[in-house]
């Protein structure tokens, strides 16, 4: 036996679970994204802050020669780049019903029930993700695996909560809604994110809610504003 997380509920529990299990059929969630090139980046990516890390990881080379993703969290928003940083296309999140960018310590060891609603963030932040076995035979890809945080597609059992409709609903004050996961599209999760991710993992870059770009990216601090003017 060992001991590996739950992603169920949008959050992540430990429990134990058999090496070598197979995996579960896909969840039920089937929207997709438009896939787009590379030169249509600029045009999909609407917030100045999420445009901003793009530029930066593009200039400098951060992913280190990984795919990588970038979650608008106040956009409720993701972008996914592949390792030589071309942009492939963007799809809806839904991310932690609080507001916040940071997890509570020890977050990660507490059942469900003892997570209160203000404990319900998506960190931020730059994190290095990898695949991995979670509760129920499931592959997740980790982001934060100290926090019990994953990437993946909607969860069973969360019909109630109307998770489907959320993300393919217009607006985005209804995409708050899990413990701290991050639910994409099953059809962008199994033909997108996992084939890329799968072998060597990647990058899942957070953007805050209510801190400072600078404060969570310190290396923004010399990359440009757009339309900023030169000194």
């Amino acid at each position: 036996m060992i001991k590996v997380f739950v992603a169920l509920a949008g959050f992540a529990l430990t429990v134990p679970v058999s090496a070598g299990s197979a995996e579960p059929p896909a969840a039920s969630e089937s929207a997709a994204p438009h896939e787009k090139g590379a030169e249509t980046a600029d045009a999909e990516i609407r917030s100045e802050a999420a445009t901003r890390v793009a530029d930066w990881v593009a200039a400098s080379g951060d992913n280190g020669g990984l795919p990588y993703i970038i979650i608008d969290k106040p956009a409720a928003s993701l972008f996914l780049f592949d390792a030589e940083r071309k942009f492939l296309g963007r799809a809806p999140v839904l991310i932690g019903v609080a507001l916040g960018d940071e997890a509570t310590p020890g977050i990660g060891s507490k059942d469900l029930a003892e997570i209160g609603p203000a404990e319900r963030t998506t960190p931020a932040g730059r994190f290095l993700a990898k695949f991995g076995i979670a509760a129920g035979r499931q592959k997740v890809l980790w982001v934060d695996y100290a926090t019990s945080v994953a990437l993946h597609p909607i969860p069973k059992g969360s019909q109630k909560e109307r998770r489907r409709q959320r993300m393919l609903s217009p607006g985005i004050d209804d995409n708050r809604i899990t413990f701290g996961c991050i639910n994409v599209p099953l059809a962008f999760h199994n033909k997108s994110v996992r084939p890329l991710f799968q072998k060597k993992g990647g990058y899942v870059y957070v953007l805050p809610d209510t801190k400072p770009l600078e404060a969570v990216f310190p290396l923004l601090r010399v990359q440009p504003r757009p339309g900023a003017a030169a000194s």
